[in-house]
């Protein structure tokens, strides 16, 4: 449920919440609200002033124990605001798709020496169950940095040994403008996430079961986007698979598809029947992460087969 907002007295917070533009926005797979994942946030009017501050920044989303307690566990950019045409009590917060960052490690509510990451929120009740809260630049820029950095599993590691994008932010250059560059670098986006989908998939092909790794012990399977980046596809687990070489490459040029069941569609007279035995699973059922919220979703899915797919 999404609470009203419950007043906070300005002389106990170290900012002024008039100026702040950054939020953290309570959501979950669970909602009773008419959000979209990665697309549109659905809120009582009640919370409309603060939305409106957030508009073309960042904000953090969140899941608390309703929500399978996830802590602080993706960032995205606000696109617009509209009212919900069919309930004049509630808007939407449309958001940037194409934003949308899942974090490699979620961050808990409260930081190891007990205090919540965001200043002054009680550790219960009062704002504390607001479902839009405004953050500072400084609260923000913590739960960031603690949220993106780099998982070093044995299943997220790149195919070769390389450099990648630090995730860290050099204390020498201005904070606000770097972490802005981390988090909208292609680069930067493209190693975070296909950590997150390899480590989500334990490094095996999600349409054969292969798990294949070569000397170094590395996983050979890449990270394929469901919505493309081009089409301004998400960089969330949700919007990924694990796939070897050729059926990423197939998946990629609508060859072979995701129903709503998870059963492996090919597209007719694409692929000879006996190559098909080779490639995929013997039920042509996609191999699913363990962790619900790592599983692809619907949305993007559908997506696919209707933008991509051949068949």
């Amino acid at each position: 449920m999404r609470h009203a907002p419950a007043p906070i007295a300005r002389h106990s917070l170290p900012w002024h919440p008039a100026d702040m533009t950054k939020a953290v926005f309570i959501a979950s797979d669970h909602s009773p609200y008419k959000d979209r994942p990665g697309e549109a946030y659905h809120f009582p009017n009640q919370y409309r002033a603060r939305v409106a501050q957030t508009l073309g920044d960042w904000i953090v989303l969140y899941a608390g124990r309703r929500g399978g307690s996830r802590g602080y566990y993706a960032v995205q950019k606000v696109a617009q605001l509209i009212p919900d045409p069919s309930d004049q009590t509630h808007s939407y917060a449309l958001l940037d798709r194409g934003s949308l960052l899942d974090f490699e490690t979620e961050v808990p509510r409260l930081r190891p020496d007990g205090a919540p990451y965001e200043t002054g929120l009680p550790l219960s009740r009062g704002s504390n169950t607001a479902a839009v809260r405004l953050i500072s630049d400084a609260d923000f820029a913590v739960i960031v940095t603690e949220g993106i950095r780099a998982d070093d599993s044995p299943d997220s590691l790149p195919r070769r040994d390389m450099a990648e994008p630090a995730a860290t932010f050099a204390p020498a250059i201005d904070p606000d403008a770097l972490r802005d560059r981390v988090l909208t670098s292609r680069a930067f986006r493209d190693a975070s996430f296909a950590r997150q989908v390899k480590r989500a998939y334990d490094g095996r092909c999600a349409m054969s079961g292969l798990a294949l790794r070569n000397g170094g012990g590395r996983a050979e399977v890449d990270a394929a986007h469901i919505v493309a980046v081009a089409e301004n596809g998400p960089d969330v687990v949700q919007n990924g698979l694990a796939l070897s070489g050729t059926r990423h490459w197939m998946f990629d040029r609508g060859l072979v598809a995701v129903d709503s069941d998870h059963n492996i569609l090919v597209a007719k007279g694409s692929v000879a029947d006996e190559v098909v035995t080779r490639l995929l699973t013997p039920d042509r059922k996609l191999i699913l992460p363990t962790n619900p919220h790592a599983r692809p979703h619907a949305a993007f899915l559908d997506w696919h087969r209707n933008s991509r797919f051949k068949g």
